[in-house]
């Protein structure tokens, strides 16, 4: 028999530690990346790593209170914590306050709060609910539709504030989705998408449109079985159509500054003079973080030794471009331990959520894990320059309450609903 102050302890520490590990080590990056270069005071809370120390404290205290609450609360007002998630979201366009051009913040007394960070989680809770629930079956297009929405709604309202980076992770959830059913035609339609689109903005749509019309003609008469021609026919089309449709979003409706980076990063302007003096203004944060990168070596400057870092070559370092005072200060043997780190709590979530014995349990661990995953591999991949530059943070690493509280959410909501499952051993 399972006592009560045994089953307290009965969580999963693996996750735990990790987290912790995370959260600490973010810490010691913040303070790198935002001391001043005097005398170094942990507990200057008019600092940005005190500031954070503050929200990493307030954090300890929130997890408690989230592993308090009895789990079944969680599934039985998912649709609530939705609505009220969606309610804050719409408030924004009211009452929030604009921060470097996008609506994403509610001043409060001398902080600020970004609902958005919270809806992830929210909205993971509804769509785990509505998928588990008894009478759904997202192989139906009605209910399907109803996923999407439910998926789309946090989505727009977030885009229609100007936070496309955390718009893009609402995509996270269709691979929560195919876990639980969802045909794999949507992950190919999404993957070719994108590949469209690529080709659209990099070849032109002429090139595009011939390169379509061969691939798909070819597959359709080597095949043995063929399918009525009106098939790939209707794919071509569509495909044009989608071609023609992305280049006029990108040459008449994408603001510039996101053309601009779009621009650099696929590499669109011709005059290559030109080209470069895009990169020297345009991409200046990421050329400085590819340079802080670089300079580390294998085994970095040491903690507080970052010329680049201490210099305040990369503005803003402490948030979305922490991950380059990893890689100065720490070099790519830090750089490597810090992505392994994620790896294993990515694995891990997996992990569990394959243990679970509801299917809401489950697909909130999944959709946990895809949050995460999208953010992590958004925030690295542009720091490195393997994607277009994205405003969005490093989970558990990037300065911001709203952003780690967010996440310790997300996360701890899945370590009470799986001690559910240890303690019923």
């Amino acid at each position: 028999m399972i006592t009560e102050a045994s089953k307290y302890y009965k969580f999963d520490w693996i996750t735990i530690i990790l987290f912790l590990l995370l959260v600490g080590f973010g810490w010691l990056n913040i303070v790198s990346a935002s001391h001043s270069g005097d005398t170094l005071n942990y507990f200057d809370f008019s600092q940005p790593y005190g500031k954070q120390l503050m929200f990493i404290f307030l954090t300890l205290g929130l997890i408690v209170l989230i592993l308090a609450i009895e789990s079944k609360f969680y599934e039985r007002f998912s649709s609530v914590i939705y609505i009220i998630s969606m309610l804050s979201l719409v408030g924004l366009f009211v009452f929030g306050k604009n921060v470097n051009g996008a609506t994403s913040w509610y001043a409060i007394g001398g902080m600020t709060l970004q609902p958005s960070e919270f809806a992830k989680a929210a909205t993971a809770l509804a769509v785990a609910k509505f998928v588990s629930d008894l009478n759904t079956d997202i192989k139906r297009t009605k209910d399907l539709i109803s996923v999407f929405a439910l998926i789309g709604l946090p989505a727009v309202l977030v885009l229609l504030q100007k936070d496309a980076g955390s718009t893009l992770v609402y995509g996270g959830f269709i691979f929560v989705l195919y876990r639980e059913g969802l045909s794999p035609i949507y992950l190919i339609v999404a993957l070719l998408l994108i590949i469209v689109s690529l080709f659209s903005l990099k070849f032109g749509v002429l090139i595009t449109s011939v390169i379509i019309v061969l691939i798909v003609l070819g597959y359709h008469f080597t095949r043995k079985r063929k399918p009525l021609f009106i098939q790939p026919i209707a794919i071509i089309l569509i495909s044009i159509l989608i071609s023609f449709g992305v280049r006029y979003f990108y040459d008449e409706l994408l603001p510039f500054h996101q053309k601009d980076r779009i621009t650099i990063w696929l590499s669109l302007e011709k005059d290559p003079e030109k080209l470069e003096r895009m990169k020297k203004t345009i991409a200046y944060n990421l050329n400085e973080s590819e340079k802080a990168i670089s300079s580390g070596g294998l085994t970095g400057k040491g903690f507080l030794e970052g010329t680049r870092t201490t210099g305040k070559f990369v503005p803003e370092q402490h948030t979305d471009y922490i991950f380059s005072t990893v890689g100065e200060e720490w070099g790519f043997a830090g750089s490597a331990a810090v992505i392994i780190v994620f790896v294993l709590l990515l694995l891990r979530i997996l992990h569990l959520a394959e243990l679970q014995r509801s299917q809401f349990s489950r697909m909130y661990g999944y959709g946990v894990a895809a949050i995460f995953f999208m953010h992590f591999f958004i925030n690295i991949g542009m720091v490195m320059g393997l994607i277009p530059t994205i405003g969005i943070p490093l989970p558990l690493f990037s300065y911001g309450g709203s952003g780690l509280w967010g996440f310790a959410i997300l996360l701890f909501i899945f370590v009470k609903l799986d001690s559910d499952r240890i303690n019923q051993w």
